[in-house]
Protein backbone atom coordinates (compact mmCIF):
# COMPACT_ATOMS: atom_id res chain seq x y z
CA UNK A 1 0.00 0.00 0.00
CA UNK A 2 1.15 3.51 -0.86
CA UNK A 3 1.79 6.02 1.88
CA UNK A 4 -1.06 8.43 1.81
CA UNK A 5 -3.58 6.20 0.06
CA UNK A 6 -6.93 4.59 1.88
CA UNK A 7 -7.05 1.66 -0.74
CA UNK A 8 -4.06 -0.25 -2.51
CA UNK A 9 -3.22 0.84 -6.35
CA UNK A 10 -4.43 -2.44 -7.24
CA UNK A 11 -8.01 -2.13 -6.52
CA UNK A 12 -8.12 1.30 -9.20
CA UNK A 13 -6.65 -1.29 -11.48
CA UNK A 14 -9.83 -2.98 -10.72
CA UNK A 15 -12.26 -0.48 -11.30
CA UNK A 16 -10.84 -0.20 -15.01
CA UNK A 17 -11.38 -2.18 -18.04
CA UNK A 18 -7.77 -3.86 -18.50
CA UNK A 19 -5.67 -3.91 -21.61
CA UNK A 20 -2.90 -6.09 -20.83
CA UNK A 21 -0.46 -6.65 -22.85
CA UNK A 22 1.43 -10.07 -21.96
CA UNK A 23 5.35 -10.49 -20.94
CA UNK A 24 5.57 -6.91 -20.50
CA UNK A 25 6.96 -5.11 -17.72
CA UNK A 26 5.68 -1.46 -17.75
CA UNK A 27 8.59 0.99 -15.91
CA UNK A 28 7.37 4.65 -14.75
CA UNK A 29 10.44 6.83 -14.22
CA UNK A 30 9.54 10.61 -12.26
CA UNK A 31 12.66 12.01 -13.16
CA UNK A 32 14.00 15.17 -11.27
CA UNK A 33 17.54 16.73 -11.11
CA UNK A 34 19.08 14.94 -7.80
CA UNK A 35 16.89 11.31 -8.15
CA UNK A 36 14.46 9.23 -10.64
CA UNK A 37 11.19 7.67 -8.59
CA UNK A 38 10.75 4.27 -10.42
CA UNK A 39 7.66 2.55 -10.37
CA UNK A 40 7.71 -1.47 -11.61
CA UNK A 41 4.39 -2.54 -13.16
CA UNK A 42 3.26 -6.38 -13.96
CA UNK A 43 1.29 -6.74 -17.31
CA UNK A 44 -1.83 -7.54 -15.12
CA UNK A 45 -1.09 -4.16 -13.42
CA UNK A 46 -0.27 -4.98 -10.34
CA UNK A 47 2.70 -3.98 -8.46
CA UNK A 48 6.28 -5.39 -8.53
CA UNK A 49 8.29 -2.99 -6.69
CA UNK A 50 9.01 0.83 -6.51
CA UNK A 51 12.40 2.39 -5.22
CA UNK A 52 14.37 5.53 -5.74
CA UNK A 53 17.67 6.13 -7.54
CA UNK A 54 20.43 8.82 -7.92
CA UNK A 55 20.01 10.74 -11.29
CA UNK A 56 23.64 9.99 -12.15
CA UNK A 57 25.28 6.85 -13.89
CA UNK A 58 25.75 5.18 -10.55
CA UNK A 59 21.90 5.21 -10.21
CA UNK A 60 20.85 4.44 -13.88
CA UNK A 61 23.06 1.27 -13.60
CA UNK A 62 21.42 0.32 -10.60
CA UNK A 63 17.87 0.67 -12.52
CA UNK A 64 19.14 -1.09 -14.96
CA UNK A 65 19.93 -4.23 -12.72
CA UNK A 66 15.95 -3.94 -11.30
CA UNK A 67 14.85 -4.02 -14.42
CA UNK A 68 17.31 -7.61 -15.37
CA UNK A 69 16.37 -8.81 -12.51
CA UNK A 70 12.75 -8.33 -12.61
CA UNK A 71 12.64 -9.30 -16.35
CA UNK A 72 14.57 -13.05 -15.34
CA UNK A 73 12.09 -13.59 -12.26
CA UNK A 74 9.10 -13.15 -13.63
CA UNK A 75 10.17 -14.07 -17.15
CA UNK A 76 9.17 -11.51 -19.21
CA UNK A 77 10.52 -10.32 -22.83
CA UNK A 78 9.44 -6.66 -23.07
CA UNK A 79 10.09 -3.51 -21.48
CA UNK A 80 8.12 -0.83 -21.85
CA UNK A 81 9.86 2.66 -19.79
CA UNK A 82 8.44 5.71 -19.81
CA UNK A 83 9.03 9.27 -18.44
CA UNK A 84 7.51 12.75 -18.48
CA UNK A 85 9.22 15.71 -20.66
CA UNK A 86 11.48 16.89 -17.83
CA UNK A 87 13.87 19.94 -19.99
CA UNK A 88 16.87 18.52 -19.45
CA UNK A 89 16.73 16.30 -16.77
CA UNK A 90 15.31 13.10 -18.44
CA UNK A 91 17.99 13.47 -21.43
CA UNK A 92 21.09 11.66 -19.69
CA UNK A 93 18.61 8.60 -18.32
CA UNK A 94 17.27 8.15 -22.18
CA UNK A 95 20.95 8.25 -23.80
CA UNK A 96 21.80 5.50 -20.79
CA UNK A 97 19.42 3.55 -21.24
CA UNK A 98 19.30 3.63 -24.85
CA UNK A 99 23.12 2.60 -24.97
CA UNK A 100 22.75 -0.22 -22.46
CA UNK A 101 24.29 -3.66 -24.16
CA UNK A 102 22.63 -5.76 -21.62
CA UNK A 103 19.00 -4.08 -21.94
CA UNK A 104 19.38 -4.41 -25.50
CA UNK A 105 19.28 -8.17 -24.89
CA UNK A 106 15.37 -7.79 -24.26
CA UNK A 107 12.81 -6.10 -26.71
CA UNK A 108 12.84 -2.63 -25.15
CA UNK A 109 11.66 0.97 -25.89
CA UNK A 110 11.56 4.50 -24.11
CA UNK A 111 8.37 7.16 -24.42
CA UNK A 112 8.82 10.08 -22.98
CA UNK A 113 5.38 11.24 -22.69
CA UNK A 114 4.11 14.56 -22.62
CA UNK A 115 3.48 16.06 -19.47
CA UNK A 116 -0.11 16.98 -19.81
CA UNK A 117 -0.96 13.93 -21.41
CA UNK A 118 0.37 12.05 -17.95
CA UNK A 119 -1.76 14.73 -15.65
CA UNK A 120 -5.14 14.03 -18.13
CA UNK A 121 -4.67 10.04 -17.79
CA UNK A 122 -3.89 11.17 -13.57
CA UNK A 123 -7.62 12.64 -14.05
CA UNK A 124 -9.13 9.47 -14.19
CA UNK A 125 -8.63 8.32 -10.91
CA UNK A 126 -10.00 9.80 -7.90
CA UNK A 127 -8.24 11.11 -4.81
CA UNK A 128 -4.62 10.24 -6.38
CA UNK A 129 -2.24 12.50 -3.94
CA UNK A 130 0.48 14.38 -6.02
CA UNK A 131 4.23 12.97 -4.63
CA UNK A 132 6.50 11.35 -6.56
CA UNK A 133 6.09 7.67 -6.38
CA UNK A 134 2.07 8.05 -7.32
CA UNK A 135 3.27 9.89 -10.42
CA UNK A 136 5.77 7.36 -11.17
CA UNK A 137 3.19 5.02 -11.03
CA UNK A 138 0.91 7.29 -13.22
CA UNK A 139 2.96 6.79 -16.15
CA UNK A 140 3.67 3.34 -15.68
CA UNK A 141 -0.49 2.47 -16.06
CA UNK A 142 -0.47 5.10 -19.40
CA UNK A 143 2.23 3.06 -20.96
CA UNK A 144 0.15 0.06 -19.88
CA UNK A 145 -2.69 1.16 -21.46
CA UNK A 146 -1.09 2.00 -24.51
CA UNK A 147 -2.44 5.28 -27.00
CA UNK A 148 0.45 6.92 -26.19
CA UNK A 149 3.50 8.86 -28.51
CA UNK A 150 5.86 7.12 -30.29
CA UNK A 151 8.91 5.62 -29.18
CA UNK A 152 10.98 8.66 -28.22
CA UNK A 153 13.28 9.19 -31.34
CA UNK A 154 17.03 9.38 -31.12
CA UNK A 155 17.84 8.06 -34.18
CA UNK A 156 21.61 9.67 -35.86
CA UNK A 157 23.30 11.76 -32.99
CA UNK A 158 24.11 14.35 -35.65
CA UNK A 159 20.03 15.58 -35.46
CA UNK A 160 20.41 15.69 -31.39
CA UNK A 161 23.90 17.58 -31.81
CA UNK A 162 22.58 20.22 -34.32
CA UNK A 163 19.70 20.54 -32.30
CA UNK A 164 21.62 21.77 -29.34
CA UNK A 165 22.45 23.83 -31.63
CA UNK A 166 19.34 25.60 -33.17
CA UNK A 167 17.42 25.26 -29.60
CA UNK A 168 20.16 27.43 -28.31
CA UNK A 169 19.48 29.85 -30.69
CA UNK A 170 16.10 29.84 -30.58
CA UNK A 171 16.43 30.89 -26.50
CA UNK A 172 19.03 33.69 -28.21
CA UNK A 173 16.65 35.18 -30.39
CA UNK A 174 13.67 35.16 -27.48
CA UNK A 175 15.73 36.99 -25.46
CA UNK A 176 16.86 39.52 -27.85
CA UNK A 177 13.35 40.34 -28.84
CA UNK A 178 12.46 40.65 -25.35
CA UNK A 179 15.92 42.74 -25.07
CA UNK A 180 14.58 45.16 -27.64
CA UNK A 181 11.36 45.36 -26.71
CA UNK A 182 12.39 46.52 -23.02
CA UNK A 183 15.19 49.09 -25.13
CA UNK A 184 12.10 50.51 -27.29
CA UNK A 185 9.39 50.94 -24.18
CA UNK A 186 12.53 53.01 -21.82
CA UNK A 187 13.76 54.95 -25.02
CA UNK A 188 9.73 55.83 -24.62
CA UNK A 189 10.79 57.95 -21.51
CA UNK A 190 13.50 60.18 -23.45
CA UNK A 191 11.99 60.50 -26.78
CA UNK A 192 8.42 59.50 -26.53
CA UNK A 193 7.15 60.96 -29.55
CA UNK A 194 9.72 58.99 -31.58
CA UNK A 195 8.97 55.46 -30.53
CA UNK A 196 5.02 56.61 -31.35
CA UNK A 197 5.58 57.29 -34.20
CA UNK A 198 8.23 54.38 -35.03
CA UNK A 199 9.82 57.06 -36.93
CA UNK A 200 13.29 55.75 -36.00
CA UNK A 201 13.60 51.94 -35.27
CA UNK A 202 15.83 50.88 -37.40
CA UNK A 203 18.28 53.78 -36.00
CA UNK A 204 17.28 53.25 -32.35
CA UNK A 205 20.73 52.29 -31.14
CA UNK A 206 22.76 54.77 -33.38
CA UNK A 207 20.67 57.57 -32.26
CA UNK A 208 20.57 56.97 -28.79
CA UNK A 209 24.65 56.52 -29.02
CA UNK A 210 24.73 59.99 -30.66
CA UNK A 211 23.05 62.06 -28.32
CA UNK A 212 22.26 62.77 -25.18
CA UNK A 213 18.98 64.36 -25.21
CA UNK A 214 16.00 65.10 -27.43
CA UNK A 215 17.17 68.87 -27.38
CA UNK A 216 21.03 67.74 -28.91
CA UNK A 217 18.64 66.08 -31.89
CA UNK A 218 16.48 68.75 -32.58
CA UNK A 219 18.83 71.34 -32.73
CA UNK A 220 20.92 69.45 -34.85
CA UNK A 221 21.79 70.61 -38.09
CA UNK A 222 19.25 69.00 -40.74
CA UNK A 223 22.01 68.13 -43.25
CA UNK A 224 24.26 66.62 -40.85
CA UNK A 225 21.55 64.35 -39.32
CA UNK A 226 21.15 63.87 -43.35
CA UNK A 227 24.10 62.17 -43.33
CA UNK A 228 23.94 60.85 -40.03
CA UNK A 229 21.09 58.72 -41.13
CA UNK A 230 22.28 57.76 -44.31
CA UNK A 231 25.15 56.11 -42.43
CA UNK A 232 24.00 54.58 -40.04
CA UNK A 233 20.98 53.15 -42.01
CA UNK A 234 23.71 52.11 -44.86
CA UNK A 235 21.40 53.92 -47.48
CA UNK A 236 18.39 51.33 -47.03
CA UNK A 237 16.25 54.75 -46.70
CA UNK A 238 14.86 55.63 -49.63
CA UNK A 239 14.46 59.58 -48.75
CA UNK A 240 16.45 59.63 -45.93
CA UNK A 241 16.21 63.79 -46.20
CA UNK A 242 12.72 63.03 -45.05
CA UNK A 243 13.63 60.68 -42.10
CA UNK A 244 15.60 63.06 -40.79
CA UNK A 245 12.92 65.92 -40.99
CA UNK A 246 10.31 63.25 -39.13
CA UNK A 247 12.92 62.73 -36.70
CA UNK A 248 13.86 66.60 -35.88
CA UNK A 249 9.89 67.07 -35.49
CA UNK A 250 9.12 64.30 -33.23
CA UNK A 251 12.19 65.13 -30.89
CA UNK A 252 11.05 68.78 -30.69
CA UNK A 253 7.77 67.48 -29.13
CA UNK A 254 9.10 65.02 -27.27
CA UNK A 255 9.01 65.30 -23.12
CA UNK A 256 12.19 66.87 -21.46
CA UNK A 257 12.86 64.83 -18.48
CA UNK A 258 14.83 65.97 -15.30
CA UNK A 259 18.54 66.01 -15.53
CA UNK A 260 18.60 62.72 -12.43
CA UNK A 261 15.94 60.98 -14.26
CA UNK A 262 17.32 61.63 -17.87
CA UNK A 263 20.65 60.52 -16.47
CA UNK A 264 19.61 57.36 -14.55
CA UNK A 265 17.83 56.18 -18.33
CA UNK A 266 20.83 56.78 -20.16
CA UNK A 267 22.69 54.10 -17.51
CA UNK A 268 19.56 52.01 -18.13
CA UNK A 269 19.62 52.26 -21.93
CA UNK A 270 23.21 51.78 -22.27
CA UNK A 271 23.16 48.87 -20.30
CA UNK A 272 20.46 47.30 -22.40
CA UNK A 273 22.08 48.26 -25.96
CA UNK A 274 25.30 46.23 -24.28
CA UNK A 275 23.16 43.50 -23.77
CA UNK A 276 21.49 43.37 -27.69
CA UNK A 277 25.04 43.60 -29.15
CA UNK A 278 26.37 40.65 -27.26
CA UNK A 279 22.87 38.61 -28.09
CA UNK A 280 23.37 39.75 -31.79
CA UNK A 281 27.26 38.65 -31.49
CA UNK A 282 25.91 35.17 -29.93
CA UNK A 283 23.00 34.45 -32.52
CA UNK A 284 26.01 35.00 -34.78
CA UNK A 285 28.31 32.57 -33.72
CA UNK A 286 25.42 29.71 -33.55
CA UNK A 287 24.63 30.66 -36.89
CA UNK A 288 28.06 30.04 -37.74
CA UNK A 289 28.23 26.68 -35.84
CA UNK A 290 24.96 25.60 -37.59
CA UNK A 291 26.71 26.07 -40.59
CA UNK A 292 29.32 23.59 -39.72
CA UNK A 293 27.48 21.03 -38.46
CA UNK A 294 25.43 21.17 -41.74
CA UNK A 295 27.73 20.16 -43.88
CA UNK A 296 27.66 16.94 -42.28
CA UNK A 297 24.28 16.00 -43.49
CA UNK A 298 22.55 16.13 -46.69
CA UNK A 299 20.41 18.31 -46.67
CA UNK A 300 17.69 19.29 -49.71
CA UNK A 301 15.84 21.67 -47.76
CA UNK A 302 18.35 24.56 -48.91
CA UNK A 303 17.85 24.13 -53.05
CA UNK A 304 14.05 26.40 -51.47
CA UNK A 305 14.19 30.04 -52.39
CA UNK A 306 14.71 32.03 -48.61
CA UNK A 307 15.60 28.81 -47.16
CA UNK A 308 19.42 28.76 -46.02
CA UNK A 309 20.84 26.80 -43.47
CA UNK A 310 20.23 28.05 -40.28
CA UNK A 311 16.59 27.76 -40.97
CA UNK A 312 16.60 24.30 -43.06
CA UNK A 313 18.90 22.82 -39.99
CA UNK A 314 16.28 23.53 -36.97
CA UNK A 315 13.74 21.76 -39.40
CA UNK A 316 15.87 18.75 -39.87
CA UNK A 317 16.98 18.88 -36.40
CA UNK A 318 13.52 18.58 -34.76
CA UNK A 319 12.05 16.00 -37.39
CA UNK A 320 15.19 13.46 -37.92
CA UNK A 321 14.35 10.82 -39.80
CA UNK A 322 11.56 11.71 -41.77
CA UNK A 323 10.06 8.24 -42.35
CA UNK A 324 9.10 8.11 -38.48
CA UNK A 325 6.30 9.99 -40.64
CA UNK A 326 3.69 8.36 -42.53
CA UNK A 327 2.38 11.47 -44.47
CA UNK A 328 2.60 15.55 -44.04
CA UNK A 329 -0.26 15.56 -41.66
CA UNK A 330 1.13 13.71 -38.92
CA UNK A 331 3.99 16.05 -39.33
CA UNK A 332 1.99 18.50 -39.79
CA UNK A 333 0.45 17.64 -36.01
CA UNK A 334 3.61 16.75 -34.74
CA UNK A 335 4.77 20.86 -35.35
CA UNK A 336 1.81 22.23 -34.09
CA UNK A 337 0.71 23.25 -37.15
CA UNK A 338 -3.12 21.36 -37.05
CA UNK A 339 -6.53 22.92 -36.04
CA UNK A 340 -8.77 22.05 -32.83
CA UNK A 341 -12.36 20.37 -34.30
CA UNK A 342 -15.45 21.68 -32.54
CA UNK A 343 -18.35 19.55 -34.03
CA UNK A 344 -22.19 18.63 -32.29
CA UNK A 345 -24.75 17.24 -34.56
CA UNK A 346 -25.34 19.35 -37.58
CA UNK A 347 -23.10 22.30 -36.36
CA UNK A 348 -19.29 22.30 -37.07
CA UNK A 349 -17.33 25.56 -35.71
CA UNK A 350 -16.15 27.65 -38.80
CA UNK A 351 -13.36 29.17 -36.88
CA UNK A 352 -10.85 26.85 -34.20
CA UNK A 353 -7.55 27.33 -32.83
CA UNK A 354 -4.48 26.25 -33.13
CA UNK A 355 -3.76 22.52 -30.77
CA UNK A 356 -2.07 23.68 -28.07
CA UNK A 357 0.57 20.44 -28.41
CA UNK A 358 3.00 20.22 -30.84
CA UNK A 359 7.16 20.77 -30.93
CA UNK A 360 7.54 24.66 -30.56
CA UNK A 361 11.13 24.61 -32.01
CA UNK A 362 10.12 22.41 -35.05
CA UNK A 363 6.65 25.49 -35.35
CA UNK A 364 9.06 28.46 -35.07
CA UNK A 365 11.46 27.13 -37.32
CA UNK A 366 8.66 26.18 -40.33
CA UNK A 367 7.08 29.54 -39.37
CA UNK A 368 9.71 31.66 -40.14
CA UNK A 369 11.53 29.52 -43.20
CA UNK A 370 7.38 29.79 -44.72
CA UNK A 371 7.57 33.63 -44.27
CA UNK A 372 11.33 33.61 -45.47
CA UNK A 373 9.53 31.97 -48.45
CA UNK A 374 6.81 34.15 -49.11
CA UNK A 375 8.98 36.64 -49.30
CA UNK A 376 10.65 34.68 -52.10
CA UNK A 377 8.28 32.71 -54.57
CA UNK A 378 5.46 33.60 -55.61
CA UNK A 379 3.05 31.08 -55.16
CA UNK A 380 3.34 31.08 -51.52
CA UNK A 381 3.34 35.11 -51.39
CA UNK A 382 0.00 34.63 -53.19
CA UNK A 383 -1.09 31.90 -51.06
CA UNK A 384 -0.06 34.39 -47.85
CA UNK A 385 -1.59 37.53 -49.22
CA UNK A 386 -4.67 35.53 -49.85
CA UNK A 387 -5.04 34.48 -46.59
CA UNK A 388 -4.41 37.98 -44.80
CA UNK A 389 -6.84 39.77 -46.70
CA UNK A 390 -9.78 36.67 -45.97
CA UNK A 391 -10.32 37.99 -42.33
CA UNK A 392 -10.23 41.13 -40.26
CA UNK A 393 -8.82 39.65 -36.95
CA UNK A 394 -5.33 38.13 -36.57
CA UNK A 395 -4.11 38.79 -40.35
CA UNK A 396 -0.59 38.14 -39.94
CA UNK A 397 -0.78 35.40 -37.61
CA UNK A 398 -3.58 33.22 -39.15
CA UNK A 399 -1.80 34.06 -42.83
CA UNK A 400 1.30 32.97 -41.75
CA UNK A 401 0.17 29.31 -39.77
CA UNK A 402 -1.36 28.57 -43.01
CA UNK A 403 1.49 29.24 -45.04
CA UNK A 404 3.78 27.29 -42.82
CA UNK A 405 0.85 24.29 -43.18
CA UNK A 406 1.27 24.28 -46.84
CA UNK A 407 5.04 24.65 -46.21
CA UNK A 408 5.30 21.27 -44.28
CA UNK A 409 3.66 19.52 -47.77
CA UNK A 410 6.97 20.53 -49.56
CA UNK A 411 9.51 19.75 -46.58
CA UNK A 412 7.62 16.72 -45.71
CA UNK A 413 7.83 15.77 -49.99
CA UNK A 414 11.25 16.95 -50.44
CA UNK A 415 12.75 14.72 -47.37
CA UNK A 416 11.00 12.02 -48.45
CA UNK A 417 11.95 11.80 -51.92
CA UNK A 418 15.33 13.30 -51.07
CA UNK A 419 14.96 15.42 -54.10
CA UNK A 420 16.12 19.11 -54.50
CA UNK A 421 12.80 21.88 -55.07
CA UNK A 422 12.09 23.25 -58.30
CA UNK A 423 9.67 26.10 -59.26
CA UNK A 424 6.32 25.80 -60.40
CA UNK A 425 6.50 28.17 -63.09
Amino acid sequence: MIMGFTKPIEHFNLQRKKVITMNTLYVGIDVSSKSNVVYFMLPDGSKHCNFSVANSHTGSSQLVKRILSAMTSCSLDTVLIGLEATSVYGDNLVYFLREDAALARFNSKIHVLNPKQVSKFKEAYNDLPKNDLIDSFVIADCLRFGRINKEVYIGDYRYKALQNLTRARYFAVSNLIKEKQRFMNILFKKYSTMTQEKVFSTTALAVYDEFESAEALADMDLHELTAFIMEKGKNRFPNPNAVAKAIQKAARSSYRLPKTVNDSVNQVLSISITSIKALEAQIKEFDKAIATQMELLPNVLISIPGIGPVFSAGIMAEIGDINRFHNQAQLAKYAGLAWKQHQSGDFEAQTTRLINSGNRFLKYYLCEAAFSLVRCDKEYSDFYHLKYKEVNRYQHKRALALTARKFVRLVFRLLKDNRLYTSAE
